[in-house]
Formats: structure tokens, sequence, C-alpha cells
């Protein structure tokens, strides 16, 4: 669900001048890219399969995956924002509003 609020918000989202935009995923690089194909998902998808990802930023759970949270980072590599509070249903939205909130460009 949080996939295709993602999708279906892409013009939105591609309307920033993001550098990168992925999901991260406990699953493997096959299950990822059919996933992605499935779902017909434009963005990124990393597979962090042992979590060290996820661990780095704090959003690993111990169940073996990561935490469903958006984490904003600068061109800098600070990091601004980090939502725990994730809506599978309004996902792509909120990040673009989080994404005009925290001041990133516009193309």
């Amino acid at each position: 669900m949080q996939c295709k609020s993602l999708r279906d918000s892409d013009s939105v989202i591609e309307s920033f001048d993001l550098k990168y935009f992925m999901a991260s995923s406990a699953d493997d690089v096959e299950a990822l890219k059919r996933f992605k194909q499935e779902n017909e998902a434009s963005f990124t998808m990393l597979s962090d399969k042992g979590g060290s990802a996820a661990k780095a930023f704090g959003a690993y759970n111990p169940i073996g995956f990561a935490k469903r949270w958006t984490i904003y980072v600068d061109d800098n590599g600070k990091i601004l924002k980090v939502d725990k509070n994730v809506n599978v249903r309004t996902a792509g939205q909120d990040l673009a509003d989080n994404l005009s909130e925290l001041g990133f460009p516009k193309r």
C-alpha cells in the first residue's frame, strides 16, 4: 500500500530537485525487482538483506526488517527530519508535504 501511495504521487515527488530517493527493504534483489514491476514503482529500491542500512539509521526492527520510517537528508548529509509515523495510505502526499515544509527546492 505504501508503494502504491508513493507511485501515485510520482508527479508531485518528481517536482522536487532531489538527488536520490529510495525505499529500503530486507528482501533480496530479485524479490525487489518483482515487487517493483508488479507495483509499477518508479523509485529506486535498496536491498538491505542484513539490515545494515536500517541499523545505521536506527530504523532496524529486531524481528528482521526496517521500520516504516522516512528519513529526510539534505545535500550535506544532515538529517533534517525522521518521520516515524508513516501512514501507508498517504505516504506519497505526506512525503511531498514534508519535502515542501523542509524547503527542498523544486525543479
